[in-house]
């Protein structure tokens, strides 16, 4: 699969991405308007960037609680169920007299339930789609997702003038319901993935093996720090320029979808592996002129830059499945979707505390500075995991419907064992 024609008619692509689309949508334009009203309310640079991130905060419980639910649960009953959540959230968070403490409580839930949401999204798109296609439907599906952060943190800005926070966040609760509806009408009846009931301990048993292969955990770290960290610098954009955080914003949502198009259509195959330590290089370094506290221009362009090294996940992507059995496929993704986002809240929370004591600016550019030192600690490992070898035989009885690592008798390299593809 390799044009964007031949995605569109896949079965059940065009519905998928476009509830995903509205699912972005409402994210961005409920969490500029939250983290506006929270900034507001509380003149506090760190619960605004928890406003706006903290959720992911909540991710972290998700996937070691709920997520073996991703591949457990129908896919289209989840995606409907969970954008009507949403929606319902959404709108108690625009209710007069909500106190802050009510705000952080209802994002705690939302933030458990969105584990849940990215593996069975994920999940789908690698089930619906031939083996060849997953990076290219991954890297359209983030495109939308950064048209949509564009549009809505452009909108989202405009609507918060023209209708305050709290109109804003109806505006956003319109879009998850009509992303739920788009979910129940266009998508298929599928079974789950995987037999059995949703459990804590389910969840565990497929965390731990996912985590089994020395590979697959330097894959999920290099997914989950650099670019968290970013989001990090990122969650500053509202305390460091509040009358243009938008489009600060809106110009990084332009850089990542400029990176998924070089990515999923320009970019040879065979030159992805070695690209992803550049781009993690290239998504942290630009942040550094923030320390200078330059004008605006300047940094509009580095956010810009910067922000096409965002495709490195979409390399990283297409290695962990390469790298996992299908029936797994959606807690594998849902576990980096949630890592990712736990992360993400928790650089928030580290580059607030550090503007706190400091100011924005200087927390910018530290959390850029700590993005770097990660990716260079990574950058041998990423290495190691982008030329680990595949076996194709069947896992042996007792499996546990996983993979293991094994030494080559040829050396010390790993070796995957995997099922068959159920295609």
């Amino acid at each position: 699969m390799r044009t964007y024609r031949e995605l569109f008619r896949a079965p059940e692509f065009t519905p998928l991405f476009a509830a995903s689309s509205l699912q972005v949508a409402g994210l961005t334009i409920s969490g500029l308007a939250l983290g506006t009203h929270i900034y507001e309310e509380t003149g506090s640079p760190l619960l605004s960037a928890l406003a706006m991130f903290g959720p992911s905060l909540a991710q972290v419980l998700g996937a070691t609680l709920l997520l073996s639910a991703a591949d457990r649960l129908p896919p289209r009953g989840a995606m409907t169920a969970l954008a009507v959540v949403y929606a319902a959230a959404t709108t108690a968070q625009a209710a007069p007299g909500l106190p802050v403490w009510g705000a952080f409580a209802i994002l705690l839930c939302l933030g458990l339930l969105a584990s849940v949401g990215g593996g069975v999204r994920y999940g789908l798109l690698n089930e619906i789609l031939p083996r060849d296609g997953y990076l290219l439907g991954r890297s359209v599906v983030n495109m939308s997702a950064g048209a949509m952060q564009i549009a809505g943190f452009a909108v989202g800005g405009v609507l918060v003038t023209a209708l305050s926070p709290r109109g804003t966040l109806l505006v956003a609760a319109a879009a998850f319901l009509t992303g739920a509806a788009v979910a129940r009408a266009g998508l298929g009846r599928r079974a789950p993935r995987a037999a059995g009931r949703p459990s804590v301990a389910e969840t565990w048993r497929v965390n731990g093996l996912l985590w089994s292969s020395r590979h697959r955990r330097t894959l999920y770290l290099a997914l989950w720090l650099p670019n968290g960290l970013v989001v990090g610098a990122e969650s500053q954009f509202v305390p460091y320029e509040p009358d243009r955080a938008g489009v600060l914003l809106a110009l990084a949502a332009l850089g990542m979808l400029t990176g998924d198009v070089l990515a999923g259509r320009v970019v040879p195959a065979r030159w992805r592996p070695r690209l992803g330590v550049p781009l993690l290089l290239l998504l942290a370094v630009p942040y550094a002129v923030f320390a200078l506290r330059p004008p605006l221009a300047v940094t509009a362009v580095a956010v810009t830059v910067a922000s096409v090294g965002f495709a490195a996940s979409l390399v990283q992507q297409e290695r962990l499945m390469a790298l996992t059995p299908d029936e797994l496929s959606g807690q594998a993704l849902g576990l980096h979707t949630s890592g990712m986002l736990t992360m993400q809240g928790v650089a928030a929370a580290l580059a607030g505390g550090i503007a706190e004591l400091t100011s924005p600016a200087t927390a910018v550019a530290a959390m850029a500075a700590l993005s770097v030192a990660v990716t260079l600690a990574l950058a041998p490992g990423l290495r190691a995991a982008g030329t680990a070898a595949v076996d194709p035989a069947p896992r042996p009885p007792g499996g546990g419907g996983g993979t293991r690592d094994r030494e080559s008798e040829a050396g010390p390299a790993e070796v995957r064992l995997r099922a068959p593809r159920a295609r």
